[in-house]
């Protein structure tokens, strides 16, 4: 009996049960946010696809021409016109034609086309380093938003201890009602501040869920112990960054497929075919039936045809050239703009850790020794006060600052493996 009972609330608690589980938010790593992207967003699926068109396009410029068939009459006289032999009354003609396409054109051109593949996969990892740049901001802003919300309710405490206190001294006349008012005020400020990083919060789960092709309004947690490390490249060479750029790499596709279309113009001057079958039936008894075979060649090499393909040719070449440069200048550019902000990235980091190992603490004991003072009654509200918005605004300070590291840590991350 008493198994019964317990089974029966076993079943009772499984609704209940549900409902807590439904209601508990996943918490999502930052890994698992950007590995979402590089999987479900929707533009980067369409490189992918773009890309697998371009494949088979490249496999349908092997094909041929179609062949051509034309049946009519062949040397056959207009009606009313006297016919002096019976010769002279024409054929029935059937006629086949097929253009040759040269090999090495088809061959050519079929390489100029799969090497367009290659420029869109380079391309979406492009874009997917500016999507995975644009989360990171994102998390860390989101990140940096609950720690303003923990410090701003930490100094709600102290600020709600205050109000409490004047409230007790104003009915003995050791306090003034304008203080209470003040604190109070003081309170909802902080509380709006707490609104506004919900609001930001809100925001950047919304544009991440967009990342991931999620609905806006789905619901998940961060890490909210993860901390943005700031790891320097080995190196910053041009060899290096030539190597893990995304833009660069890109840049190398796009030229090796533009020496492709250039050679595939080159070919131009190789000769196409034409093969032409005729059959003849006399109307006539009197005359045999007669066939014509005829092949054809182009003769591409013809000054007023070959103009065209050596001039964009030559200036495909020179299009070449000019990507060449750029790409050594925007390595050259990169170098050094990684370096600058290797120098700011550090000059931030020992910032912070000056506010936070000795102006916070020293701000953080003043708090301390104004709040024993104020107990005692040997210090008024405003005072206080002071004390307090100066440890505020030193933590707020802090976390500003905090933020911005994370953001040149993303830029930085960013334009190394752009």
């Amino acid at each position: 009996m008493y198994n019964i009972k317990r089974i029966a609330a076993l079943v009772c608690m499984l609704p209940f049960a549900a409902v807590a589980f439904a209601q508990e938010k996943p918490v999502l790593s930052l890994d698992t946010i950007l590995q979402k992207i590089d999987k479900n967003n929707l533009l980067l699926q369409s490189y992918g696809l773009r890309a697998e068109s371009f494949k088979h396009t490249a496999n349908a410029a092997t094909a041929w021409m179609a062949p051509m068939i034309g049946v009519g009459t062949f040397m056959t006289p207009y009606p009313g016109q006297m016919i002096m032999d019976e010769g002279d009354k024409g054929s029935i003609m059937v006629q086949l034609e097929q253009d040759i396409p040269n090999p090495a054109k088809i061959k050519a051109n079929k390489k100029f086309i799969e090497s367009k593949a290659k420029v869109e996969n380079a391309t979406r990892g492009v874009t997917l380093n500016e999507y995975k740049a644009q989360a990171k901001r994102l998390y860390f802003g989101w990140l940096v938003s609950m720690q303003r919300i923990a410090v701003l309710k930490e100094n709600e405490k102290i600020m709600q201890t205050m109000k409490k206190v004047e409230e007790i001294r104003y009915p003995f006349n050791q306090s003034k009602l304008s203080s209470v008012y003040r604190a109070t005020a003081k309170i909802e400020e902080n509380r709006n501040m707490i609104r506004m990083m919900e609001g930001d919060m809100a925001k950047s789960k919304a544009w991440l869920n967009s990342l991931m092709n999620n609905p806006g309004n789905m619901d998940f947690a961060i890490d909210s112990t993860y901390q943005p490390t700031y790891v320097p490249a080995s190196a910053i060479d041009t060899g290096s960054l030539a190597m893990v750029r995304k833009d660069i790499e890109k840049m190398d596709f796009s030229i090796q497929s533009m020496k492709l279309n250039i050679e595939a113009m080159q070919k131009q001057a190789k000769p196409d075919f034409k093969l032409r079958f005729d059959h003849m039936s006399p109307l006539t008894k009197m005359m045999p039936k007669a066939f014509s075979v005829m092949g054809m060649v182009s003769i591409p090499i013809a000054p007023w045809s070959s103009k065209m393909y050596k001039s964009e040719a030559k200036g495909m070449g020179y299009e070449v050239l000019a990507m060449e440069k750029e790409k050594a200048a925007m390595l050259q550019e990169t170098q050094g703009m990684l370096y600058g902000m290797q120098f700011e990235i550090q000059s931030m980091q020992k910032r912070i850790d000056a506010m936070e190992k000795t102006i916070i603490p020293t701000l953080k004991k003043t708090m301390d020794v104004s709040m024993l003072n104020y107990r005692e009654n040997k210090m008024e509200l405003p005072e206080v006060i002071g004390t307090w918005e100066a440890l505020t605004m030193m933590q707020a300070n802090v976390l500003d600052e905090k933020l911005k590291l994370y953001l040149m840590i993303v830029d930085y991350e960013k334009e190394l493996y752009r």
